[in-house]
This record gives C-alpha cells, sequence and structure tokens, in this order.
C-alpha cells in the first residue's frame, strides 16, 4: 500500500480505485511501524474513505488499530445531505467514554487506605458481565434514561446541575427509547452503574505533572491532587442495539452488502427509515451510558465519604467524554461550513478555546480530553487543540491504543505476576477475573506517553496534567 509522509507526524494514502477522499494517518513513525505490523488497521481507513459523502479525508489517530470496519482511533466525518451513517464508525460498546471526578484530596490523604479503598470501590461497583448496577433500575426508567440521560439521573435525585453541565451535550442526545430493541431493553435493566469487563475500570489517581498551569487550574486539576477516571459504556444494552441494527441494514441493502470492500462497513443513507431509527436509537444508547457512568459516581462519592469523611459534593466532576459516537457537527471544509454527520471510533472529540460547544466554564481553556493509558501506567489530560479542527474534525486519540490481542496478552502475562509486580509500584488492583488482568496487562498495550506526545505536537489536544494509578477496580 502507497503511504507519504506530507508532514512530520502526518501521512498519506492517495486517492485510488474506490476511495473518495485520501486516508490520513497521524502518527509518529514507531506507531505507524506498529500499524504496518498489524497489517489490516491501514487497509481499514483506506476502506472507510469509501463511504457515500465522506469529507476531506479518512483519519486514524496515533492509538489507532484494527476494529471492526473502522479502524479504532477512527473519525469519517460524512455530509448529511448524501452522507451515510455506518454503526461501524461508533462501535458495539455505543458512547463507550470516559470521565474524571477531583476530589479534595491530597495523595499523602489516601496513601496507607489504597487496599481498603480498592475493596471499598469494588463492593460498591458492580464489575464483571451481568452483575447489576449501583442504581436500581426497572423497565421504565430504562425508556427514561434511554430518553433523556442525565437529565433523568438529575430528576432521580442521583446527580447535580454541575454534573450535567460538565458533561458533553449535557449528557443528552435525542434519543428515542421506541427506536431502540426490546431486547437491548432488557439487557439494560439493573445494569445502571456497573462497570462491565474487558478494558473498562474505574481507578483512582495520582497527578503526578502539569504541564499547563492556567488550564489545570481551570480543570481544577493539582499536582499530588487525587483523582478518580471511569472507563465504561453502554454494556450489553449497547452492543443489541449495534447488533440488531447491523442485522437490518445488512438484510435491507443486500446489494450494498455486496459491493462493499468489507461488509462490516455496512451502511444506511442518512434520510432512511433506516438510518434515522439507528440514530435515534443509538443517541439513546449514548444517554444510558452516560447514566451509568453517573451512578458509578455515585458510588465513588460514597465510598470517599466513607472512608475519608469527604463530603459528596466535594467530589465534583471535571469532564466526561465520549468516544464511541456519531454526531452532527458543523465544520469547514474547503473554505464552506457544511453541516457533517462526524463519526469517531475509539476517537475524542477535542475541541479548542472558543469553541460555542466547550462548557462555559472552560470556554477560554478549552474542552478537557481525558486519555486514559493502560492498568499501571500514566493516564492524561488534554486540551482541545487549535489545530483539531483543521486536522481531525476537532478529534484526537481516545487511549494508548492496543498492541496485543487479549489472546496473546494471556499467554505472555500472568494475574498473579502482574498483581504482584504493580503492587510494588503502588498500584492496587482488584478484578473478578484474572484473564482480564492479565488481557490488560501494561504491556499489551502501546506507549501513551508516545500517542499523546505526537497529538500535543500535532497540536490536536495539548497536554495539561499527567496521572499515576494509584487503585485499580476491573470486572
Amino acid at each position: 500500500m502507497e503511504i507519504t509522509e506530507v508532514a512530520e507526524d502526518v501521512y498519506e494514502i492517495p486517492r485510488s480505485g474506490d476511495m473518495r477522499v485520501p486516508a490520513r494517518v497521524y502518527a509518529s513513525e514507531p506507531l505507524l511501524e506498529k500499524m504496518r505490523e498489524e497489517g489490516q488497521t491501514l487497509e481499514q481507513v483506506r476502506n472507510v474513505a469509501t463511504l457515500p459523502g465522506i469529507q476531506k479525508y479518512s483519519v486514524v489517530l496515533p492509538d489507532g488499530h484494527l476494529g471492526y470496519g473502522f479502524p479504532i482511533g477512527g473519525v469519517a466525518a460524512v455530509d448529511m445531505d448524501g452522507g451515510a451513517i455506518s454503526p461501524g464508525g461508533i462501535g458495539f460498546d455505543i458512547n463507550c467514554g470516559v470521565r474524571v471526578l477531583r476530589t479534595p484530596l491530597d495523595y499523602g490523604d489516601v496513601r496507607g487506605s489504597e487496599e481498603d479503598l480498592v475493596e471499598r470501590l469494588y463492593d460498591l461497583v458492580p464489575c464483571g458481565l451481568g452483575k447489576g448496577g449501583y442504581v436500581r433500575t426497572d423497565r421504565d426508567d430504562v425508556d427514561g434514561i434511554l430518553e433523556r440521560g442525565m437529565e433523568w439521573m438529575l430528576e432521580e435525585g442521583h446527580a447535580t446541575e454541575a454534573d450535567l453541565e460538565h458533561c458533553e451535550e449535557g449528557g443528552r442526545l435525542p434519543g428515542d427509547p421506541d427506536a431502540v430493541p426490546e431486547n437491548a431493553k432488557k439487557r439494560g435493566v439493573k445494569q445502571v452503574g456497573s462497570l462491565g469487563s474487558g478494558n473498562h475500570f474505574l481507578e483512582v489517581q495520582r497527578v503526578t505533572d502539569v504541564y499547563d498551569d492556567a488550564t489545570a487550574a481551570a480543570y481544577g486539576l493539582r499536582e499530588d491532587g487525587v483523582v478518580v477516571m471511569i472507563h465504561s459504556g453502554s454494556r450489553g444494552l449497547g452492543h443489541q442495539v449495534c447488533q440488531e441494527y447491523i442485522r437490518r441494514f445488512e438484510r435491507e441493502y443486500p446489494d450494498l452488502v455486496d459491493s462493499l470492500p468489507d461488509r462490516q462497513l455496512v451502511y444506511a443513507p442518512i434520510g432512511d427509515d433506516a438510518a434515522e431509527d439507528y440514530r435515534r436509537a443509538m443517541y439513546g444508547a449514548a444517554n444510558f451510558a452516560w447514566a451509568n457512568r453517573q451512578a458509578m459516581t455515585q458510588a465513588v462519592r460514597r465510598a470517599f465519604r466513607e472512608l475519608f469523611g469527604t463530603a459528596e459534593e466535594s467530589v465534583e466532576l471535571v469532564y466526561d467524554v465520549c468516544h464511541n459516537i456519531a454526531k452532527e457537527e458543523t465544520h469547514e471544509v474547503d473554505g464552506e461550513r457544511k453541516d457533517l454527520l462526524v463519526h469517531r471510533k475509539g476517537a475524542t472529540r477535542a475541541f479548542p478555546a472558543g469553541h460555542p460547544q466547550v462548557p462555559p466554564a472552560y470556554r477560554d481553556a478549552g474542552q478537557p480530553v481525558l486519555l486514559p493509558g493502560s492498568m499501571g501506567t500514566h493516564s492524561y489530560v488534554l486540551a482541545g487543540g487549535e489545530r483539531s479542527m483543521e486536522l481531525s474534525f476537532g478529534s484526537t486519540a481516545h487511549g494508548a491504543g492496543r498492541l496485543k490481542s487479549r489472546t496473546q496478552a494471556k499467554k505472555d502475562y500472568t494475574a498473579g505476576d502482574l498483581k504482584q509486580r504493580l503492587r510494588g509500584e503502588g498500584v492496587y488492583v482488584k478484578a473478578r477475573s484474572g484473564a482480564t488482568v492479565a488481557e490488560e496487562a501494561p504491556g499489551a498495550y502501546k506507549d501513551v506517553d508516545e500517542v499523546v506526545r505526537v497529538s500535543d505536537r500535532l497540536g490536536i489536544g495539548t497536554k495539561v496534567a499527567r496521572m499515576r494509578p494509584v487503585a485499580n477496580i476491573k470486572g
């Protein structure tokens, strides 16, 4: 495959065959080499460039790796007039995302209590498959959440006004419960406030480095402060929505499926009933994910109150971002303002300072970008970069990005050795499954510092602060 370096950390696959636009790869040479070794990531970003209505270029970000149809770390913006929506460009875990909470504590306040903290969080937040949720819900509650997201949580006493103000989209998109399959709703009952399994985690962290004092102060972050990062999504409900709509698209567009370079790219034209039903259902699942992370926030607030005597309102939401979503946004293309449907698959929105969709509290600083590393390595808070709108439709990486498959990681690492090593580094880990610990070993992921360095150098997400794990729970 032909690929050309067009600028530092910017590579391009030129338009050929059925590609409607070129493909862009934002990566350093070492990160690009990992994509080459994997093989299919670059092929996938090239395939995405064949979608109808796609604008400027198909993008893969520094954490890019193999996904379903789209690469994880992929961005594709399609014209609302003549474009299409593809579930592969959103993913099975709709609105998988990250939130960061700041606490009034310094690391010295929790040091020596790490084991108590990890045990209490593990007791309060259900982990693994089908283990219930922190907030009790019934079938009618699920409908309310699908329609109103964080607003439902506020109405029911599970959130504050400030929580909504610090969520992307205010924690609500125009979801429609009637568009969500019944099987998906059933999977959502009793799952509100549950971590799930795989790479999802709840992690207590210590801020070790501040790179931008003014922006860190705007976000309420300080060196040695204790924060909590939550990474989870829409659970089985979102997976079921994606699965059932992919099947519907395949049934309704059989000729299209046969013509695609990869059937996992199946799409529906914007404006068709199938496309609009899916979009409303996808937004409902996104609302469910925001409610899920909010419920876990309430569990964190309780744990800190019980163990350290902190007032629950003193554990504040910094921000919540989704990284598996498609949303209508306005961007400039060839000097013209256009309404586009921006697919972000394992990609984080990164709007710069001054953008009207950045919450008022952060508008002068830029949107917070939350970028987790892997268990036992650093995570970062970035700010939306000045060049993000030009280069990546206001997007940057969503994490370190996998380097090894879960199967390979389980061959290479053992849970006992990993937990012992991490304990020696001051990181307390508790998981329902030893296999999960092995799958999520730090060595199974790319170098998050390198991913962030590329993002910062390109100006799509600039460094604000770096955190180190203290306690981690997983499914």
